[in-house]
């Protein structure tokens, strides 16, 4: 079944790669670009190019704009002073989303005292419209402006909401940072074939092939990842051997649990 068309108007704060991602999905779920408006002084030539072509305004006036949503897609290092000038376009009525890392809900009220706040993290697969996307909205958030929240965030991929904010630092480190751990995946895999041995670029292409081959069998897949893992390894065969080594006691998953313990510490400190 077709997603159904965005409606309402969005001011989109910080149009990177996320924030411009966002905005594609917006525009490809059919929101009227003269109901968006972009505040950002320099965004990337490809976002540029939709601004210009699709006739969005920028640096719109808050007397002139009053968006249903305001999505604050900036970096956290910069909230602290980017973030109080934007309460002139905070409406009675008006949704704060933000997918800053790190910046709770608190520190939002604080520039808006009386809003509805949605915060959430998603991930890069946004850019092909595959992300998923963890929120959670405070009790100032009604049904209706939680939907409008989730409409704009599921423009990119899917979306999961959870009641308990202190899980957001969690998100971050699994979903919010994975794809690096995914890409690390393949870029470690291509240099163990190239030590075994292959030519670079068949080494490069078999692990790009079957990372992006066995992400999509998982995704298809009604099996949980840990099945699939044994439906591929025969015992005493060579996959078993290879996993002897992952899953040992200073393999894959320690190291996993390490790297997610030390992303969730450096999530805490940019709320500080």
């Amino acid at each position: 079944m077709a997603a159904s068309k965005l409606r309402g108007s969005v001011l989109l704060v910080g149009a990177g790669k996320m924030g411009g991602a966002l905005l594609q999905g917006w525009l490809a779920r059919g929101l009227d670009p003269r109901r968006v408006a972009v505040l950002d002084p320099s965004p990337p030539p490809e976002t540029a190019k939709i601004l210009s072509a699709r006739k969005i305004a920028r640096a719109p006036d808050p007397k002139k704009f009053s968006p249903d949503a305001v999505l604050l897609a900036l970096k956290p290092q910069i909230a602290a002073e980017a973030v109080p000038p934007l309460a002139p376009f905070v409406k009675a009525k008006t949704v704060v989303i933000s997918i800053m890392a790190g910046r709770t809900i608190a520190s939002l009220a604080a520039a808006f005292p009386a809003a509805a706040i949605v915060r959430g993290m998603p991930n890069t697969p946004a850019a092909v419209g595959r992300g998923i996307t963890v929120a959670v909205a405070n009790k100032r958030t009604d049904a209706k402006g939680k939907k409008l929240a989730n409409d704009l965030l599921s423009a990119v991929g899917a979306v999961e909401w959870v009641e308990d904010e202190s899980l957001m630092d969690a998100v971050t480190t699994v979903s919010g940072s994975g794809p690096a751990y995914v890409f690390l995946l393949a870029e470690s895999l291509a240099k163990a074939g190239m030590a075994a041995g292959l030519p670079p670029l068949l080494a490069q292409k078999l692990a790009r092939e079957t990372v992006t081959g066995a992400g999509e069998l998982l995704h298809r897949s009604p099996l949980d990842a840990a099945k699939l893992r044994e439906n591929v390894t025969s015992p005493g065969g060579t996959t078993a051997a290879a996993l002897e080594i992952l899953m040992g006691k200073e393999g894959l998953e320690a190291l996993m649990a390490k790297a997610v313990a030390a992303a969730a510490k450096r999530a805490r400190d940019l709320a500080k």
